[in-house]
């Protein structure tokens, strides 16, 4: 057995975000490319089904989210199986394989089935690659500067979102919704499968070296055992579960249904690319802040009131009928948001063994992400038997209570 004077005399192998920052940076630029492959979509790809294609159903509409949400969840569930198996490089760059025929698609798409398809290759894309930049990122900082870790990755990712999703609105206004837009996934997803292939380095070895110093717990259990402790059996690991599937259910809901409920009050395509682009941008530049804020005050706090926040936003959202009060909502929905993200995946790193932590990473994500299709599923349900304001009421109401088992069943615990 490895002890852990031997471990950290291991050769060029050492913890820590000045210590491996090359590859921290790289990593967070990578994942400005696939944060950038769904900001394709934000704003135009509703859009293309309800005007290209005039889909009446918005449940119909948002089914391209549904096929993304659930690839991506079951991504997400064999992807920490496959990184501690592959190796974390192998699954980055597999991940980018699946991403990359996804605009062209898009482009060339002549039934609403195809935008299905394309959304459920760039599921896996985004289930694979995206699992590898954060896991690979908590790999190399060590237990001490986690927050800050998934801070950054987030920040990078939905920025890109959010400038995406501006662009696509602005490209779309000037060029129509297709194909000019999705231009830019194509080199997101060339660029990013090029430096993954020919840059990025496996982070194995830092886990060996973090896991060495932590012989008081075993070493390794099963993925059934890692299943049911992230799912539900482990208190704050439930808690963390279930708020990162609200969470991404009322981001799923906002995907397929603000375009939708923008433009039935006249709303042109750019500004509801400003809209779009204002909530992920907002989310990702704040995480720079909040991520290293859960390492300081804990990820209880942040967690639940972020929670509270991102209802507040979509309450004003679905009552408002002006462009500066969805500005306003946007903005409060940015804000929780960059609460939660970040401290979410703290929290369920702090939780987890290094020896089984990219399970428990990637199961936690399969509950999250799963959240995209509950949400724009529900939503698109309510939406055509109540109105778009109903489903966006609903969520918000979700959201809150999300919020409260948070506060009431989480226990604060240090990295």
């Amino acid at each position: 057995m490895t002890t852990k004077k031997d471990a950290t005399t291991t050769p060029g192998i050492r913890l820590g975000l000045a210590e491996n920052w090359p590859q921290f940076a790289l990593l967070v630029l990578i994942n400005a490319f696939v944060g950038g492959m769904v900001g394709i979509e934000r704003t135009v790809v509703p859009l293309i089904g309800a005007e290209e294609f005039h889909i009446a159903s918005t449940t119909l509409v948002v089914s391209f989210i549904v096929s993304f949400g659930v690839v991506k969840a079951l991504a997400n569930l064999v992807s920490g199986q496959l990184a501690d198996h592959w190796g974390r490089k192998r699954v980055l760059v597999l991940g980018w394989l699946f991403g990359l025929p996804v605009p062209f698609i898009l482009i060339a798409a002549p039934g609403w089935e195809w935008i299905i398809a394309a959304n459920a290759l760039l599921g896996i894309n985004q289930g694979l690659a995206w699992s590898m930049t954060v896991i690979m990122k908590v790999d190399l900082v060590g237990p001490r500067s986690r927050g800050l870790a998934v801070g950054l990755n987030e920040f990078a990712g939905y920025l890109a979102v959010g400038l995406t999703a501006f662009a696509t609105g602005y490209l779309a206004s000037e060029y129509g919704l297709r194909p000019a837009p999705i231009y830019l996934g194509i080199g997101y997803a060339v660029l990013g499968t090029l430096l993954s292939l020919l840059a990025v380095r496996d982070t194995r070895d830092h886990v060996r070296l973090e896991a060495s110093s932590r012989p008081e717990q075993p070493p390794s259990i099963g993925f059934r055992e890692v299943f049911t402790l992230t799912s539900f059996r482990d208190r704050n690991l439930f808690a963390a579960s279930q708020a990162g599937l609200v969470n991404n259910l009322n981001d799923g809901m906002s995907w397929g249904i603000f375009p939708l409920f923008f433009a039935s009050f006249g709303l042109g395509v750019e500004r509801i690319g400003v809209l779009k682009a204002v909530y992920p941008a907002t989310w990702g530049i704040l995480q720079i802040a909040t991520g290293p804020l859960s390492d300081r005050w804990g990820r209880k706090g942040l967690i639940a009131c972020g929670m509270w926040v991102q209802a507040a936003g979509l309450f004003l959202t679905a009552w408002s009928r002006a462009f500066e009060w969805w500005l306003a909502a946007s903005l409060l929905l940015g804000l929780g948001t960059a609460m939660v993200y970040p401290s979410l995946i703290a929290a369920v790193s702090d939780a987890a063994h290094p020896a089984w932590r990219a399970r428990a990473l990637s199961v936690y994500r399969f509950w999250r992400d799963l959240g995209y299709a509950i949400g724009a599923l529900a939503a698109g349900l309510i939406a055509d038997r109540f109105g778009l304001a109903a489903a966006i009421t609903s969520v918000a109401g979700l959201t809150f209570l999300s919020g409260v088992v948070v506060a009431a069943l989480m226990r604060e615990g240090s990295p």
